[in-house]
């Protein structure tokens, strides 16, 4: 079963301005930067990546979650909710309306205000398109006051929780993560996602479908139904997917895993790896998941 969200890796045109605007606007803070091995782009199954530049940021809270920028050309074809697979980020934040404020002259632009979720007034979220144009969704959880067991924010902007997965058949999703991965996944809902709606041209009170596939504590893995005009995401031979390319999770084993690898699971030796085996498998709507276990090899 997997255990935890543990990095978010998104394709970025230039790393160290994505980087600069996460520490300036986000109270992120870089841990780590690099160029990507030979041995990781081996995993991956993208020998072109090797010699990019890399940069692993982790949210003020110190919570071991971290988004990875790994240097990428932009693709022709690919924006954020209109292809298959990762399709945003979800954090936690203390105060969505004053993050709003903050972010009104920043790289981070709003294209969701600060809003209760229609179930809970103890969820209020916004959502913004990053430096990278990648989607963001920035959530409040009132601590104490609901029962999803995703922890609420301990910074004023705290780590990703939820990842956003979206497909062309919501039920072959939920099979896949029930089957592959054991997860509890709710049953199929209808609710109103708004930046969804509007990507297509559709009312914001459009009802959509999705459900949602809890890891024990902590985190989650939204799965929305996308609109049939929804496209596979374009990608260059040799490169990981543009936008968010791959999400990894943390496990027990690589053997309760019965998935095709892109490449056999090995021990990777450099940070945040640190001798722990992994591997990437690609899911029922062509995302990339990485998968390392818990335990060092």
């Amino acid at each position: 079963m997997l255990q935890t969200i543990c990095m978010v890796t998104l394709m970025v045109p230039n790393v160290s301005a994505v980087a600069t605007a996460y520490e300036q606007w986000l109270d992120y803070r870089i841990v780590n930067r690099d160029v990507v091995s030979v041995e990781l782009a081996r995993l991956w199954q993208a020998p072109h990546v090797a010699g990019r530049a890399q940069c692993w940021l982790q949210p003020a809270s110190g919570e071991p979650v971290y988004v990875r920028f790994v240097e990428a050309p932009l693709v022709a074809g690919y924006a954020p909710l209109r292809t298959l697979g990762w399709n945003a980020v979800e954090l936690l934040v203390e105060d969505p309306d004053a993050l709003a404020a903050r972010l009104a002259d920043s790289p981070f632009k709003l294209i969701g205000a600060p809003r209760n979720l229609s179930f809970s007034e103890h969820v209020r979220a916004m959502q913004v398109i990053g430096p990278a144009h990648e989607l963001l969704y920035f959530t409040r959880i009132t601590p104490g006051k609901t029962n999803f067991k995703l922890g609420h924010a301990q910074s004023f902007v705290d780590r990703p929780f939820i990842i956003i997965n979206g497909g062309a058949d919501l039920e072959a999703l939920r099979a896949f993560y029930i089957e592959h991965f054991k997860l509890n996944v709710s049953p199929t809902s209808a609710g109103r996602i708004a930046v969804l709606s509007r990507a297509y041209g559709l009312d914001d009170d459009t009802p959509q479908k999705l459900a949602l596939a809890s890891l024990p504590e902590n985190f989650a893995i939204e799965l929305d139904q996308y609109p049939a005009e929804v496209i596979e995401r374009p990608q260059l031979t040799g490169e990981l997917p543009p936008g968010i390319a791959m999400v990894s999770f943390t496990l027990g084993s690589l053997n309760e895993v019965a998935l095709p690898w892109r490449q056999a699971p090995q021990a990777i030796s450099e940070w945040p790896y640190d001798g722990h085996r992994a591997a990437v498998t690609v899911g029922a709507a062509g995302e990339w998941i990485e998968l390392i276990e818990e335990k060092a090899a």
